[in-house]
């Protein structure tokens, strides 16, 4: 492209609406990239926070280590008792043969535990040894003098506090072995203090069992004096009832009683059953007479009949032979008479004698059941008594077992009670420690370091999704849809010269001054990308904004005007924040009061207010010039436009910094006059919401936005961009160093040979 050829300014467009990928809080590989990691991007973190890591794990580490070796060192002794199951020294057979439950010696085997941490046995320890003349156990006394009471009282408390807590009671897994610990600063004093705390237990089990026994012992004997009364009044009123209701055994009387009851009964049965087959025998012959032969089956009467049947045979054949009158039918006749008379005779003393033994029947009946029914009473009397003696004769025995039983259990807790034993027995007694057990600095520093690490990396991860601002170029494109057009590196003090760091400036012009530098080279990157952002036709008039003060925009636009100017083209860069101009005073311009406010105002000219960098002859300045009361109404105004006409028509590029878009409308205002708009980001500070919001402004005044500017991005805290940078940046070193010294550090002019990319 000839000098001399003027650029057409390019249609305005409005930015196409990409579409917006979803915030993740770590994506440090595009989407959809298959090499992408979570533990290199959680890597990536720690890497990028390893000062906050680094700083918790040596402060840490430092503190444990000052205090471990500042620490004096502690020894513990151990003393080993063996607890067996609390059985009494005399027991009965189902006593020694009666299984003990496995959670009831559970429970007693965690009571002793309880009971060597007690505040009775500590207090009795601290005692003997004295503990309180000693300063390891002694609290500081605060709150200013007590009553003597009360100071006594917390002096104790406080002592048995400071005992417990040097003290660690164990019991022994699956064992009935509990181990009873004791630190302290001084070895002997651990030693005594176990052996005293494992003495006092013994002797409080025996104490506590052998008071328990003779309390045994005295509450029985008070019991045996009042069961021996009552065993001698049961007895008492036994014997009373006994002669009184004249019983000597009343087991035999009560077997003859109901023996005789029993015969009775089974005779009134026997006469029961007569009578009723002699009334019904009786009562057959009243009812019919010619049932009575049939009925008494009397010998005589069959007798009786048989003749007088024969008889009567006789005189029917002889009636039928001799007829009625003759004698010997007469004869017959006569003895056939007699014979009746005799049957009749025979029949009514049958009868009688029948009816005779109804009455007997009747009347055995009667005095059997007079018997048996007194023979009841008799039984029944007997039994109340039996009854009446046999409750006396219970509670008798009762009393007389309940007595002996008693009497028994006193004569065994007399002998226990003398009987010096103990189920507690001392299996090892404690040593004095050689070696202390704490602190111990090598191990503490270990575990504190690892701890440290932990906690570190924690916090940097904490922080890490805490964190709501732009870090790395897929953010920025993801949250505002356009391309990141350049990354640009952190500038570090290395690259300055003495007198620019103390100044604070020279990165505004970093392109000039390093050419070969990293910082350099994202400028670089920066004018190739804005010239092919709206090819074939690069851009003519651009702004560079930022959405808050103090992103980088101004030495963007300086950094870029430079890059543009050393292309052999025009440019012509424009400080339009008239509200904070920063342009003119890195670049050491003067603007003698002419500038943008006063040109848009009518106080000057064009001519009159620009100024040309001698550095790079190509790039003129047009100052804010001085601050005015209303920027935003003159950059609104069409002497504005009118301005850019001019500009556009002079000059190749024209390069506007503004103010940020979210204090004023300055930048919105200029957005809609210009062929693109780059925004600029502050890497690790500019939060994405307000980043969307600027966003939505420029896009709601028909802004085009070209693209956006990663600004002081931190070039360790990403490993690709770290080694793209390292790898890139050796290799354009040496290509610009040769480059410079080759033409001695003029640019060269690209022949018509050239690539576009040479050409740009």
């Amino acid at each position: 492209m000839a000098e001399n050829e003027e650029l057409v300014p390019t249609e305005r467009r409005l930015p196409e609406s990409l579409p917006r990928r979803p915030d993740y809080a770590i994506d440090s590989a595009p989407a959809g990239s298959e090499g992408y990691s979570y533990i290199r991007a959680y890597w990536l973190i720690v890497f990028k926070r390893r000062w906050t890591v680094l700083t918790v794990v040596l402060t840490l580490v430092t503190m444990v280590a000052i205090v471990s070796l500042k620490s004096q060192p502690v020894y513990e002794a151990t003393a080993r008792v063996e607890v067996e199951a609390d059985t009494p020294q005399i027991q009965s057979l189902n006593d020694l043969y009666r299984g003990e439950p496995g959670m009831t010696d559970d429970y007693f085997l965690q009571t002793q535990v309880n009971v060597l941490r007690s505040e009775n046995l500590a207090w009795r320890t601290v005692q003997q040894l004295q503990l309180g003349d000693n300063p390891e156990f002694t609290p500081a006394r605060r709150g200013g003098e007590r009553s003597p009471a009360v100071s006594e009282n917390v002096v104790q408390n406080n002592l048995i506090q400071s005992f417990r807590g040097h003290l660690r009671v164990t019991l022994m897994r699956d064992s009935r072995m509990i181990e009873v610990t004791f630190d302290s600063t001084d070895p002997q004093l651990a030693a005594r203090a176990a052996n005293a705390l494992v003495n006092n237990y013994t002797e409080y089990n025996f104490h506590q069992k052998y008071d328990a026994t003779r309390q045994a012992s005295g509450f029985m004997e008070q019991q045996l004096d009042e069961l021996k009364a009552k065993v001698e009044k049961s007895q008492q009123a036994m014997v009373d009832y006994e002669r009184k209701n004249l019983i000597v055994d009343i087991g035999d009387k009560q077997s003859v009683v109901e023996q005789r009851l029993a015969s009775l009964s089974q005779d009134l049965t026997a006469a029961q059953s007569d009578r009723m087959q002699k009334q019904s025998l009786y009562e057959l012959l009243n009812s019919s007479d010619s049932q009575a032969a049939l009925t008494t089956q009397d010998p005589l009467i069959q007798s009786l009949d048989e003749k007088s049947a024969t008889l009567r045979e006789e005189y029917v054949d002889a009636v039928g032979q001799y007829g009625p009158n003759f004698p010997k039918v007469q004869r017959l006749q006569a003895q056939l008479n007699e014979m009746q008379t005799m049957l009749d005779r025979a029949r009514k003393r049958s009868v009688t004698r029948i009816h005779d033994d109804y009455q007997a029947a009747q009347g055995r009946e009667r005095l059997l059941a007079n018997a048996v029914a007194h023979e009841k009473e008799e039984v029944g009397k007997l039994n109340q008594l039996s009854i009446e003696h046999n409750l006396l004769k219970r509670e008798f025995e009762t009393n007389q077992q309940l007595y002996s039983s008693l009497l028994q259990h006193l004569k065994d807790a007399t002998v226990s009670a003398g009987l010096r034993a103990t189920n507690i027995h001392l299996v090892d007694s404690a040593l004095v420690p050689t070696f202390p057990v704490r602190p111990r600095p090598l191990y503490n520093i270990m575990l504190s370091l690892v701890i440290g690490l932990v906690l570190g990396v924690t916090i940097a991860l904490v922080m890490e999704s805490m964190d709501t601002s732009i870090k790395s170029a897929e953010d920025l494109e993801r949250l505002i849809g356009v391309p990141t057009l350049t990354v640009i590196p952190m500038a570090r003090s290395s690259w300055l010269s003495k007198g620019e760091r103390s100044r604070e400036s020279g990165v505004e012009s970093i392109v000039l001054k390093h050419p070969t530098s990293s910082l350099a080279e994202a400028f670089h990157i920066l004018r190739t990308a804005i010239l092919l952002s709206t090819a074939p036709q690069p851009p003519q008039a651009l702004l560079i904004t930022s959405a808050q003060p103090g992103e980088g925009k101004t030495c963007t636009a300086l950094n870029l005007s430079i890059g543009l100017a050393q292309r052999g083209v025009p440019v012509v860069l424009v400080d339009a924040d008239m509200r904070r101009p920063g342009v003119s005073s890195p670049l050491g311009i003067s603007s003698n009061g002419a500038g943008l406010s006063t040109i848009l105002s009518g106080a000057h000219t064009l001519d009159e207010s620009l100024r040309q960098y001698e550095p790079v002859p190509n790039l003129w300045i047009l100052p804010a010039g001085p601050e005015a009361p209303n920027p935003a109404d003159l950059l609104s105004s069409p002497t504005m436009r009118e301005v850019l006409r001019e500009l556009r028509g002079r000059f190749t590029h024209v390069v506007l910094d503004s103010a940020p878009l979210l204090l004023v409308t300055d930048a919105t205002v200029l957005s809609g006059m210009v062929d693109g708009t780059v925004l600029v980001v502050e890497s690790g500070v500019m939060a994405r919401r307000g980043l969307a919001r600027a966003q939505k402004i420029l896009q709601s005044a028909g802004g085009r936005v070209l693209g956006g500017v990663l600004n002081k991005w931190d070039a360790r805290s990403e490993g690709y961009y770290a080694y793209y940078g390292s790898y890139y940046r050796g290799y354009y070193r040496a290509y610009y160093g040769s480059y410079y010294h080759r033409y001695g550090g003029k640019p060269k002019e690209p022949s018509s040979g050239d690539s576009v990319a040479n050409k740009l």
